[in-house]
C-alpha cells in the first residue's frame, strides 16, 4: 500500500518540476554580466552575455547614465524688526547629467552642468548670483586593464544663459550669453581611479579659444581679445576681434570623498597657462562643493568659486560710471538648503 501512495506522489510531481524549469528558464533575464575566460592561448578573454528573456535577448550595455537635478533656496524675513534688516530671498536651480562608456581599454566620459541663480531684496530688483553652463567630454584609450592612465583627448565648453551686470548698473551688460564663451581642446594623459572618485588630467598641447560673440565688448577688449582702434577724432578704424585663441599646458583635477557620513566633498580645479602670452602666467579655477546629507531628496550644500585670470578684467560703478579696473581674484560663496532629485 505504501509503495502505491509513494508511486503516485512521485507521478504527481513530475509535471511541477517541469513547470518549475520551464519558469526559471523563461524569467532568466541577463542584467548585463561578463565572463572571464580563458583562451586556448592562455589570453584572458572578456566574453559579453546575453540573456534570454520570453521573447528576446538582452544586449549588453557599456553605458551607465546619471542624472541629477536640484533647487536651493535661502531666505530672511523682517517685519517690524527693530534691530532693523533686508529681507531677501535666493534660488538656484541646477543641474548634473552624465554619460559614460566604459569598455576594456576604453573610457569616454561626457558631463552637462547648468546653475542658475537669482536674489530678491526687499525694494531691490531681481539680481543673478549664479549662472553658468559647462559641458566636459573626455575620451581615453590604455594599453591593458591593467593600468589607470589613459592616452585622452579632451573637450570643454563654458559659457553662460544670460546677461551679466555690474550691478546697480542694469543698463551696460558686461557679459552676455557667448560673450564670453570658452572652448578647450587637447590632448594627454589621464588618470581615472577604479572607484571614479579621483580625476587628475595633464595635458602640454591644449588650445583655448576665447569667444566674444558681441561686437561691443569685443571694440571694448573684454575678456583678452584684440580691441578696435580709432583715430585721434574718435572714429572707428577697425573693429575688435571677436575670438582669441592659445596653446597652452592645462592641468584639471576632480576629487570627491565622503569625509564625514553624510557629508560630501567635491573639489574641481583647472589650471591653464598660455606658451606665447606671459608663460609661467596661471589662469586658476577652483570650485568646492560640500553637500550634507540629510535624506534622499533634502541636502544642504555649501560652496565656494575662485577665479583668476588675467584676461578679464574687473569693472565697478564709480560716480554713475562704469570702470574698468584690472583682473582681480574672483570669489563666489553660496549655502543653500535644497532638493536634489536623482534618476
Amino acid at each position: 500500500m505504501k509503495s502505491r501512495v509513494y508511486l503516485i506522489l512521485f507521478i504527481l510531481t513530475i509535471p511541477l518540476c517541469g513547470f518549475a524549469q520551464d519558469t526559471i528558464q523563461n524569467n532568466y533575464v541577463n542584467a548585463l554580466q561578463t565572463v572571464n575566460t580563458l583562451t586556448k592561448t592562455h589570453k584572458l578573454t572578456r566574453i559579453p552575455l546575453r540573456i534570454r528573456t520570453k521573447t528576446h535577448l538582452l544586449p549588453f550595455s557599456y553605458w551607465t547614465n546619471k542624472n541629477s537635478l536640484g533647487f536651493d533656496i535661502s531666505e530672511v524675513a523682517f517685519v517690524n524688526w527693530s534691530a532693523g534688516g533686508t529681507s531677501s530671498i535666493s534660488g538656484l536651480l541646477k543641474g548634473k547629467f552624465l554619460r559614460n562608456y566604459a569598455r576594456d581599454n576604453y573610457n569616454w566620459s561626457n558631463e552637462l552642468i547648468f546653475r542658475y541663480g537669482l536674489n530678491k531684496q526687499d525694494g531691490i530688483e531681481v539680481r543673478k548670483t549664479e549662472d553658468a553652463i559647462q559641458l566636459n567630454s573626455t575620451f581615453g584609450y590604455r594599453k591593458d586593464t591593467l593600468s589607470n592612465w589613459f592616452h585622452s583627448a579632451k573637450f570643454n565648453f563654458n559659457t553662460q544663459f544670460t546677461n551679466g551686470f555690474a550691478y546697480p548698473n542694469t543698463e551696460i551688460a558686461i557679459s552676455k550669453p557667448f560673450a564670453p564663451a570658452y572652448i578647450f581642446m587637447g590632448i594627454g594623459a589621464e588618470y581615472i581611479d577604479p572607484d571614479k572618485k579621483k580625476n587628475l588630467y595633464i595635458s602640454p598641447f591644449t588650445f583655448k579659444t576665447t569667444l566674444v560673440l558681441d561686437q561691443r565688448l569685443a571694440n571694448q577688449g573684454a575678456f583678452g581679445v584684440v580691441k578696435a582702434t580709432y583715430d585721434a577724432d574718435g572714429n572707428l578704424l577697425t573693429e575688435g576681434e571677436t575670438y582669441k585663441m592659445e596653446l597652452g599646458f592645462l592641468v584639471t583635477n576632480k576629487y570627491k570623498k565622503e569625509i564625514y557620513k553624510n557629508v560630501n566633498l567635491e573639489n574641481r580645479l583647472t589650471l591653464y597657462s598660455d606658451y606665447i602670452n606671459r608663460f609661467g602666467n596661471i589662469d586658476v579655477e577652483c570650485d568646492l562643493q560640500v553637500q550634507l546629507v540629510v535624506n534622499q531628496y533634502v541636502k544642504a550644500n555649501i560652496g565656494a568659486h575662485v577665479i583668476y585670470d588675467d584676461d578679464i578684467k574687473s569693472k565697478r560703478e564709480i560716480d554713475g560710471n562704469q570702470v574698468t579696473e584690472g583682473p582681480k581674484i574672483q570669489l563666489r560663496q553660496a549655502i543653500g538648503v535644497g532638493i536634489e532629485y536623482a534618476f
